[in-house]
């Protein structure tokens, strides 16, 4: 049986994180087939990277999990440090000095883990690193090139371009896997050097793992009215600050008893509104009861590479409400016909109001987005196509 490594900057029941919990549910599946490890850091806060797992070994739901301390906290001046080299970036001002610097600011700083990979390589059969915007992969992916499969998800925004970001660096991996056509597009643009590089084009399959209650969701948070709901960390980079300003609009120029319930860890001021409900984080049967309760799940997020809590919704015959500035979310909704999107306030409100007064036409979207789910995401096909991507690393490895 062959043995498999991922690599992601987090892992395990505590966290919570798109790139995470996809490589979560890789991880388990792929452990149906072959030898899995996740090799990760201790850390469960990624604003700090501090040390919060124990235990150096543990098994979660059949897959060996080996977690590396970090050796420096994220740096308390990488938020100024960034906002500088970026501009420096956008004014064509390039140094890979100062990329090394960012990569170590940004974290998580894990020598070790890194160490680990250089010194066991050859116990593994293949490599998949997830995410291409943090250390373990820009120090961790050179070192076994050779059997390596990348899963950049990516963001169409000047990080991306960094130098040390290894989609430009075509002999650091043997196998590309993108989370959608959009995405595929973004890195054969931004990086015309991987073209040679064999790209599977796969999301993730959605699961639902309880029967969802709306009912019962109601009555425990002791929400009665119509809610939109968003789902994930609450942050300025998911553009949350813009959701409650267009929100707050809406209610001052249209009324009405619409709520918008926030599910998640907030790292930003969440304004104090009647209308504005937060639960922070809440259990997995939760989430699931609330999103299927939901007139329509929101995510004003700029930049996503698949948006696992949209792909739920629509599993739960909840139609989607983005920001069309992201393609990949934008693609979603005009290949579904099961959501609508937004560029500016205005739009934003005559999508809610659409979706609160069109009820026909909102019992279709429904029906359209539940139909995408399933002729697109379903597992057998995606655990398919991922073994036929490792099976050519490993044999391109081995030199046949």
């Amino acid at each position: 049986m062959k043995r498999i490594a991922l690599v992601n900057q987090r892992y395990g029941m505590e966290v919570n994180g798109g790139s995470e919990d996809y490589t979560r549910m890789i991880a388990e599946r792929l452990a149906n087939r072959y030898e899995v490890e996740v090799l990760t850091t201790k850390a469960v806060d990624y604003t700090t990277w501090k040390d919060w797992y124990v235990r150096d070994v543990e098994v979660i739901h059949g897959v060996t999990v080996r977690r590396f301390p970090v050796e420096k906290l994220r740096a308390r001046d990488f938020d100024q440090y960034n906002g500088k080299y970026l501009q420096e970036m956008a004014a064509g001002e390039r140094s890979l000095e100062k990329e090394h610097v960012w990569f170590e600011k940004q974290g998580p700083y894990s020598p070790a883990c890194i160490q680990y990979i250089r010194q066991n390589k050859d116990k593994y059969d293949v490599f998949i690193f997830v995410t291409y915007l943090y250390y373990l992969t820009v120090a961790g992916m050179p070192e076994v090139a050779e059997k390596s499969i990348f899963i950049p998800t990516p963001h169409e925004e000047l990080s991306v371009t960094l130098d040390n970001g290894e989609m430009n660096v075509a002999d650091a991996y043997v196998g590309l896997i993108s989370m959608t056509d959009e995405e595929r597009k973004l890195v054969r643009r931004t990086f015309p050097r991987t073209e040679p590089i064999p790209c599977q084009v796969m999301g993730t399959g959605v699961d639902i793992p309880c029967t969802p209650d709306a009912a019962q969701f109601r009555r425990q948070y002791g929400i009665q009215d119509d809610y939109l709901i968003y789902v994930g960390r609450i942050d300025e980079g998911k553009e949350c600050p813009m959701l409650f300003r267009y929100f707050m609009e809406y209610k001052k120029r249209c009324g009405g008893k619409l709520k918008l319930v926030l599910m998640g860890k907030a790292v930003c001021e969440i304004p104090k509104h009647p209308d504005i409900i937060s639960l922070g984080f809440v259990p997995e049967e939760d989430k699931f009861h609330g999103i299927s309760g939901a007139k329509a799940l929101v995510l004003p997020s700029k930049y996503e590479s698949l948006s696992i809590s949209v792909l739920e919704a629509m599993a739960l015959s909840v139609p989607v409400l983005v920001n069309g500035a992201c393609a990949v979310l934008k693609g979603h909704c005009t290949k579904s016909n099961g959501g609508l999107f937004y560029h500016s306030y205005f739009e934003f409100e005559g999508a809610v109001q659409y979706l609160l007064h069109h009820p026909v036409e909102y019992m279709q979207l429904c029906a359209n987005a539940r139909a995408y789910i399933t002729r697109n995401y379903d597992w057998n096909v995606i655990m398919q196509k991922f073994s036929e991507i490792i099976e050519y690393v490993s044999d391109a490895a081995s030199g046949k």
